[in-house]
This record gives structure tokens, C-alpha cells and sequence, in this order.
């Protein structure tokens, strides 16, 4: 498992089309991506998790994906927030 610290960079915080663009890259990757938010722990495959998130600009996330591409998915899936 890889894990990495983000931070939303987004004046709006994290909104509809970045999130739906992170639910496309944890979608296509087989190991899964998570995001820590406040304690809780959501599937980021899953608009519907994301979204209720309601991540605001400079908040702290933490990725996390499984498989032995995880590295690279973090990356892409760090640089949406």
C-alpha cells in the first residue's frame, strides 16, 4: 500500500469536475484509492463519496492505493487536487 499527504490546492476547494476527473483515475486503477479526510475513510471510485467529502481549499487528505502501481496512480490522483 502507498500513501501520500495532500493538500486541496483549489480556490473552490475540490468541486464537481476535478472530483469526477479523480473518480475516472480510481476507477481505472485495479488496486483501489482511498482518501483519509477527518477520520473517515471513502472509496475515491465513488462520486457520490467523494462529493460528500466537501473538501475546502487548503484542506489535508490522504491518499492511499493499493497495488504495484500505486506510486504513479498517487501521482496522477495528487495532482487533481
Amino acid at each position: 500500500m502507498a500513501r501520500r499527504g495532500v493538500r486541496i490546492s483549489g480556490a473552490a476547494g475540490l468541486h464537481a469536475r476535478p472530483a469526477a476527473e479523480l473518480v475516472r483515475v480510481a476507477q481505472a486503477h485495479p488496486g483501489g484509492i482511498r482518501i483519509i479526510a477527518g477520520g473517515v475513510t471513502v472509496d475515491a471510485a465513488s462520486i457520490l463519496s467523494v462529493m460528500a467529502l466537501t473538501l475546502g481549499h487548503g484542506e489535508e487528505v490522504v491518499l492511499e492505493a493499493d497495488g504495484p502501481d500505486a506510486p504513479a496512480a498517487l501521482d496522477v490522483a495528487a495532482r487533481l487536487l
